[in-house]
């Protein structure tokens, strides 16, 4: 498990909202890059990033990337836009559709007839963040710019992020911060509340929201890594079951070496 040495609350806020902004800024200089570019969901996560970066005066571009119309049967692409809309952010539209489905595995392969239906349907959700991250990395060397990451604590946890997809970045300023010290960030940096009051989702699939495919709630999650114990025995067995199987995720790639 991470070892976490701070908490940001609503009296220190502002403080580790400017020193978050200062670690950006140096990060961005260090690379001698021209700012960042982020990929806007219209989630907690992706908005506090895009505010701490604005916040610092840092050059944020934002790359929405819908996979067809997916954004617009819910609310998400206009909770996005109403971030941009308030913050002025410069930004591009990509749909990831057709390179998405034009890289998956033949549906009438004989490599899927014995395979697990879920882990066939979690393979395809999965190309949707890695055909994203590729879009970013694309544009990001384009206009010399850094990959930034929304990932948190919380989901790093429990594994919850696609190896080489949203948990690809150059930078990453939600690392060690829970999902409750992001809404305290976000209402801090005036994140509009239609998009700190959604229901957390990867967007992985229509109607998908992260709590319900985890089994735990954040409030949960965040309770483990600053107590050391959601208060449910079973929840902590699940939440280290889930930590066990994904350190692979978290850790340098294993090489062989004598």
């Amino acid at each position: 498990m991470e070892n976490k040495n701070f908490v940001i609350t609503e009296e220190n806020v502002e403080e580790y909202c400017n020193e978050i902004g200062k670690w950006i800024k140096n990060q961005i200089e260090n690379a001698k890059a021209n700012g960042v570019v982020l990929g806007m969901s219209s989630g907690v996560d992706s908005s506090t990033v895009a505010r701490l970066c604005q916040n610092a005066g840092v050059n944020t571009h934002l790359i929405i990337m819908p996979y067809g119309d997916d954004m617009t049967k819910t609310q998400n692409y206009s909770d996005a836009m109403e971030l941009i809309d308030k913050f002025k952010f410069d930004y591009h539209v990509f749909d990831i559709k057709p390179a998405v489905d034009s890289i998956q595995i033949p549906n009438n392969s004989e490599i899927l007839k014995n395979a697990d239906e879920t882990n066939i349907e979690l393979s395809k959700a999965n190309i949707r963040p890695r055909v994203r991250m590729t879009y970013l990395y694309q544009y990001a060397q384009i206009n010399n710019l850094l990959v930034i990451g929304t990932g948190n604590l919380s989901e790093a946890t429990v594994g919850y992020f696609t190896k080489w997809g949203d948990g690809a970045c150059d930078l990453n300023p939600l690392r060690m911060i829970t999902k409750r010290e992001v809404y305290i960030l976000a209402k801090y940096l005036q994140v509009p509340e239609c998009i700190i009051n959604k229901k957390p989702s990867a967007g992985l699939w229509e109607g998908q929201t992260d709590e319900e495919e985890l089994g735990i709630k954040y409030e949960q999650i965040d309770k483990f890594i600053l107590n050391g114990t959601s208060g449910s025995d079973k929840i902590d067995d699940l939440i280290k079951n889930k930590n066990q199987k994904s350190l692979h995720k978290l850790s340098e790639i294993q090489i062989f070496n004598k």
